[in-house]
């Protein structure tokens, strides 16, 4: 037991924060709409209606959508580009065993099985992450439309509107307004990242260079 928790500490973590986040972004968020629902002379929800409300699940999706946009964007990008000091870039000017060909290793054991596989799977094998993390904003932004037209519905049915469709929805500025909110903050603190950790340390961090390691230092080798 000590051992998977020593393997898997960051994962358990992170995984423990998240139903922590989430098990107060559901109550709060609960207590916010009853509170609401009093001030409009409205009857009160219960807890389950409410977690299957657009309102709920608008907010949700929107939030995953951006984290994934933004893993997506980061992975995508530090591929190509790079950031002379930072350790979240490649070297300028040394060869990265990331840009390896994973056609010389295909023979190697302890090979994932779609490297020694070789041809188109092993090609779909090499840009896998961020495919994966492309389906993974793609189908967030997809709910977070969704919902966010039910919630359009649910409110205009509460003040006797009609509600506008799925499609008319998606032309809407406060469904954009909702997703560039969040679109913005990700990329900035990405960005914040990148440019502090060329002059500032933690030590321990993979995501930091050494501590003594000098400011234009370019990865983390």
């Amino acid at each position: 037991m000590n051992r998977f928790l020593r393997n898997n500490g960051l994962t358990l973590v992170l995984a423990s924060l998240f139903g922590m986040s989430l098990f107060g972004q559901a109550f709060t968020g609960f207590a916010a709409e009853n509170a609401e629902r009093v001030q409009h002379g409205e009857s009160l929800t219960t807890l389950l209606p409410y977690l299957a409300s657009g309102a709920f699940l608008s907010s949700l999706f929107e939030n995953w959508e951006s984290e994934f946009l933004q893993m997506w964007a980061f992975v995508m990008l530090t591929a190509y580009l790079m950031q002379k000091g930072s350790p979240e870039s490649k070297d300028l000017d040394e060869d990265s065993p990331e840009d390896r060909d994973p056609a010389l290793d295909q023979d190697r054991a302890d090979a994932p099985l779609p490297v020694r596989m070789g041809g188109w799977v092993r090609s779909l094998y090499s840009h896998s992450l961020g495919l994966a993390l492309l389906i993974l904003f793609l189908v967030s932004f997809g709910l977070h439309w969704i919902n966010s037209a039910r919630h359009a519905a649910e409110q205009a049915d509460a003040h006797g509107e009609p509600a506008a469709s799925l499609m008319d929805h998606l032309g809407e500025a406060q469904f954009w307004f909702e997703s560039f909110q969040n679109w913005q903050s990700e990329f900035l603190s990405t960005a914040v990242l990148i440019v502090l950790a060329i002059f500032l340390r933690e030590k321990g961090s993979p995501e930091s260079k050494p501590v003594s390691a000098p400011h234009f230092k370019t990865g983390t080798d």
